[in-house]
């Protein structure tokens, strides 16, 4: 069951101001020569506007199809373009890096999570407030909680058939945004788990919006093709499709963003007193990688998910300064004695693969 006990307050060791100090001029700097700021501009706002429509014309057309393997494949762009929606638009909102108000923020997230159907203020808490400030470590990151199918770090209990998890985790991980969607919300929202006091609304109001979101959801990826699908595509059909859509838009997710966390292998459990032995820059350069997405322009529309170390050393930028942020990183922590890396993706899946085979084995 999830775990609602209080965390024990966190530290991290006291770091030299040298690297904060050297980053915080060096982006600044590179705002100032280019007389920008770190929020969405113009082209962001038109990508966020082709995403829609994008996901309304595969919706529109899943809705005109007659044969069962034809509405399968519209619908999959359908939740694929939501899920992009979601990578895009709610991981920056989230950071309140789109707008610079945090209520239009919240506002865009609301709507822009319903075709996904993922709680926008749940992912919010467990995302921005847990995960950022504990990567990695056991007990605090909710991303690498115990799941009994998967054994994510050396501090977790091995079951005999993880011996095998290398090979199955994909399955496991085609599972989240259903959980998410279906289970871990409905907890989060119900105060089942600690994420409950960081949410943004409560009572009658977070419930409302909350529900509303859901309503939603339901209504616009299942009952309205339960409603107006012909016969030849029935309601199994319309279920399996549903299910097979969010499974196969969670493994792409899961795969390009958690897997950054994997592929590090370096994970921790907090002393008694609660003092890291280390300091946070330490932390995130040891618990993370950027990997280079091919074509260049491809991680663009991946929402910078492939440049993750910059991201949890720049969150609340928008994601279209992180190629420049990122050629900043490298030079700061090469200065700094500080271990930068931007993998290849066959690389990046090759050292999840690794890690994954040897928390089954070991």
């Amino acid at each position: 069951m999830p775990d609602t006990t209080p965390l024990r307050p966190l530290v991290f060791q006291r770091e030299k101001g040298e690297i904060h100090q050297a980053l915080l001029r060096a982006s600044q700097d590179y705002l100032t020569a280019r007389g920008d700021h770190r929020f969405a501009d113009g082209g962001m706002f038109a990508k966020v506007i082709a995403l829609l429509l994008l996901c309304a014309v595969f919706y529109g057309l899943s809705l005109q199809q007659q044969n069962p393997w034809a509405y399968f494949g519209c619908y999959v762009g359908f939740i694929f373009s939501a899920m992009m929606l979601t990578v895009n638009v709610v991981h920056d909102a989230s950071h309140n890096a789109f707008f610079k108000r945090a209520r239009l923020n919240h506002g865009l997230n609301f709507f822009v999570s319903i075709p996904l159907g993922l709680d926008a203020d749940c992912w919010r808490v467990r995302h921005v407030i847990f995960h950022h400030a504990y990567n990695n470590i056991e007990g605090y990151d909710p991303d690498i909680e115990p799941n009994g199918v998967l054994r994510q770090t050396p501090f977790q209990h091995r079951k005999g058939f993880m011996r095998l998890q290398q090979y199955y985790w994909p399955i496991v991980a085609a599972l989240t945004f259903p959980y998410y969607i279906w289970l871990f919300d409905w907890l989060d929202r119900s105060g089942k788990t600690r994420m409950t006091p960081k949410m943004k609304f409560h009572g009658a109001k977070g419930w409302g919006i909350f529900l509303a979101s859901k309503l939603a959801h339901f209504t616009l990826a299942l009952a309205i093709p339960l409603w107006l699908m012909p016969p030849t595509v029935s309601p199994t059909a319309i279920g399996l499709t549903y299910l097979l859509s969010q499974m196969l838009s969670s493994l792409v997710f899961v795969m390009l963003i958690v897997g950054t966390h994997w592929a590090k292998a370096n994970f921790f459990q907090v002393p008694q007193q609660g003092r890291m032995a280390h300091g946070w820059y330490q932390h995130v350069f040891a618990t993370t990688f950027d990997w280079l997405a091919t074509p260049r322009w491809l991680g663009y529309w991946l929402g910078g998910a492939n440049l993750h170390l910059t991201h949890h050393l720049f969150p609340h930028w928008s994601h279209r300064h992180y190629p420049a942020l990122a050629k900043i990183i490298a030079k700061v922590a090469a200065e700094h004695g500080l271990d930068y890396q931007c993998l290849s993706l066959k690389t990046l899946l090759s050292m999840q693969q690794r890690f994954l085979g040897s928390m089954g084995k070991q």
